[in-house]
């Protein structure tokens, strides 16, 4: 059996992987465009911020998927051409076509890149694949203004990372908020952590970059700022340009459509990781939030179906966290502006705690806001903000939802104390019994 795995990402080597697990006699090709493989460009701002090389932010080295699980990795060879039962590859100027009976597509999202006028100057940059970090990390050095576009997790975490690195910096978002995919409680909470550190510019949007040869200034709708480099992100989008060429199914995202095995329209197609969209858990709907974890777990799923076997992916509740400095926040299930957005008829809760009993030291706040069905109680969502666990409490959450659990579920929940780690009535368990009541 020959298969061929376009994308040697986190979906893809993992599926590659699981098949030779299970099928060690198969032929198992990856074509990677790179000269990376199971990347984490989400640790990008941080290779930038405590100064490491972008080869560290490989999970496994090349090596690893040769030696020793015999996978036939083809590194910098793009596929330029994806046809039934053939793909063409481009391998330093040549073109090699290879035979495949099964395909996986694992070709990610890209940056997002906004149109305006001065886009193509230097020095402007998107965080999108781990090399990228070393060339902003370069050019930050002699940089003393940083503009950074979008005050979502790219544009915290970089902002982060350059005022860690003393630049002068500022950002711009076209939202009134930071994180404008969570609810304002917890953006009110970023937006003033924020302006202690950045030139926080709200409300404003992008109209153009201005320069000579690089960028020297960004122009919004109300103001002009000065900028020795530009960092943009506004978003990504899915690489689904190979998958339309052999007739995929796009979905009502814009990304690949494919059921719980992760089988795509076409025959012995597979589709996994950010390019493809799939359920969210609490909705039913089909939604698009690439990820790394989900990323990961669609490509062993992908992998065992595409070996014979037979398991699905049950969808998503885009949990997820992020950190300015020293605030972390996480999300998981459905905002309030989402939840009402569905139908749903909510309650909500939003309740400041300390993360420790009062006399211990060290002990601080965290700010939950958490979000039930009316008529069931079930929990639909919650958004965290605090300066410690902030993720386990997340993790709490998230699995909270999967189950199903009610408010009462919660907090009922058997949760550790001890002073050094949490007080005895847990902020979730009092974001719980609020929440009820």
């Amino acid at each position: 059996m020959n298969v061929v795995i376009v994308g040697g990402g986190a979906g893809g080597m993992t599926a590659a992987s699981r098949i030779k697990a299970l099928k060690p006699d198969w032929d198992v090709k990856v074509f990677e465009a790179t000269s990376f493989v199971s990347h984490a460009p989400c640790g990008i701002p941080y290779a930038i911020e405590f100064d490491f090389p972008s080869d560290e932010l490989m999970y496994y080295r090349p090596e690893v998927f040769v030696r020793e699980r015999g996978i036939d990795l083809h590194m910098n060879s793009r596929v330029v051409e994806v046809k039934k039962g053939k793909v063409a590859v481009d391998e330093s100027g040549k073109v090699n076509e290879y035979e495949w009976d099964r395909l996986l597509i694992a070709t990610g999202a890209s940056p997002k890149i906004p149109d305006v006028d001065g886009k193509d100057l230097e020095n402007i940059f998107t965080a999108d694949l781990p090399p990228d970090a070393d060339v902003i990390r370069r050019a930050a050095k002699s940089a003393e203004n940083v503009a950074v576009i979008g005050a979502g997790y790219v544009g915290i975490e970089m902002a982060e990372a350059f005022s860690h690195l003393g630049k002068s910096v500022t950002v711009i978002e076209m939202a009134d908020l930071p994180l404008p995919n969570f609810d304002p409680e917890i953006g009110e909470i970023v937006k003033k952590e924020m302006e202690g550190r950045v030139n926080l510019r709200l409300g404003e949007r992008l109209e153009a970059f201005e320069g000579r040869d690089r960028v020297e200034r960004v122009v919004t709708d109300r103001n002009e700022y000065r900028a020795d480099i530009v960092v943009v992100g506004v978003g990504v989008k899915p690489n689904t340009e190979l998958a339309e060429q052999i007739g995929v199914r796009i979905g009502v995202t814009g990304a690949i459509e494919v059921n719980r095995r992760m089988e795509t329209s076409v025959e012995n197609v597979y589709a996994a990781g950010d390019v493809v969209e799939t359920e969210h858990m609490i909705t039913g709907r089909k939604v698009w939030i690439p990820l790394a974890p989900p990323g990961n777990r669609m490509g062993y799923v992908a992998g065992v179906n595409m070996a014979g076997g037979d398991i699905e992916f049950p969808g998503v509740l885009g949990t997820q966290i992020t950190k300015f400095h020293d605030l972390q926040i996480g999300k998981t299930g459905l905002t309030e502006r989402e939840a009402r957005a569905e139908g749903f008829d909510v309650k909500t809760a939003f309740i400041t705690a300390n993360t420790k009993v009062h006399y211990y030291p060290g002990a601080t706040k965290t700010f939950i806001k958490a979000v039930k069905d009316k008529e069931t109680n079930r929990i639909l969502g919650a958004q965290i903000a605090g300066y410690e666990m902030v993720a386990m409490r997340t993790n709490v959450f998230a699995v909270a939802i999967q189950a199903q659990f009610t408010t009462k579920d919660l907090f009922f929940s058997d949760l550790v104390y001890a002073p050094p780690f949490t007080p005895i009535w847990d902020p979730v368990t009092v974001s719980a019994r609020v929440l009820r009541f």
